[in-house]
């Protein structure tokens, strides 16, 4: 017999209320099975409210964070064996667990051999996770390998509340094997902030247990 027109009516108020709860139940699922950020979680519990006391910002929006970091690394060696940029691109995606982009030249420069269009480095910008996840390991993993390390020059800043490090070698990240390692290349790390001023990204940085020293002047 054919259905009458409340009884179609019911059939398709119900059907869209079961696949709404399959819905629902992955997306609870999901929430309960994912693994806090170390890190972000360490920057809302400790340094929000660290850092409203000492500049007393009223909102909490006011509070510099951490908005990104970029990873640059100059491969010149590339332009006569084209094999070193393919192993450094290999290196820095096990560093950041994200594949980088390859940067190529802008300018010709004869005195290089070094033709605009070449591929002459390697660059990736981390966000979100993946940005707390490897600056909690630079922190607390990697900078702690450098040989005679005394602390980093509080004069790296750009003015802007960013910060850059010079890496000299890319051996000191655990995720490379150094049995494989053919060529020590560094790095250059920039850590952009939402700071104002060098000094409000100083405490931010300092905050997490960057290791800056503050260097007095004669």
């Amino acid at each position: 017999m054919a259905k009458t027109k409340q009884e179609r009516k019911k059939d398709s108020e119900v059907k869209p209320g079961k696949k709404t709860e399959k819905k629902t139940d992955k997306k609870e699922s999901f929430i309960e099975e994912k693994v806090p950020i170390r890190l972000l979680e360490y920057y809302r519990k400790n340094v929000i409210p660290a850092l409203m006391k000492k500049f007393g910002y009223k909102n909490i929006m006011q509070v510099p964070r951490l908005k990104k970091i970029s990873i640059n690394v100059g491969c010149g060696s590339a332009v006569s064996d084209p094999k070193i940029l393919e192993t450094t691109v290999r290196e820095i995606e096990q560093i950041t667990g994200q594949k980088p982009a390859i940067t190529k030249a802008k300018k010709s420069v004869s005195n290089f051999k070094v033709r605009e269009g070449m591929k002459i480095g390697v660059m990736v910008t981390l966000r979100n996770a993946r940005m707390y996840e490897f600056f909690d390991r630079l922190v607390n993993v990697s900078i702690p390998r450098i040989r005679d390390f005394r602390g980093l020059s509080d004069r790296s800043f750009d003015g802007r509340g960013n910060y850059t490090l010079g890496i000299k070698e890319q051996i000191i990240f655990p995720e490379i094997n150094v049995d494989n390692v053919n060529r020590i290349s560094g790095m250059d790390i920039t850590i952009v902030t939402s700071a104002k001023t060098d000094e409000e990204a100083f405490e931010l940085l300092k905050s997490f247990g960057f290791p800056i020293i503050t260097k007095q002047s004669n």
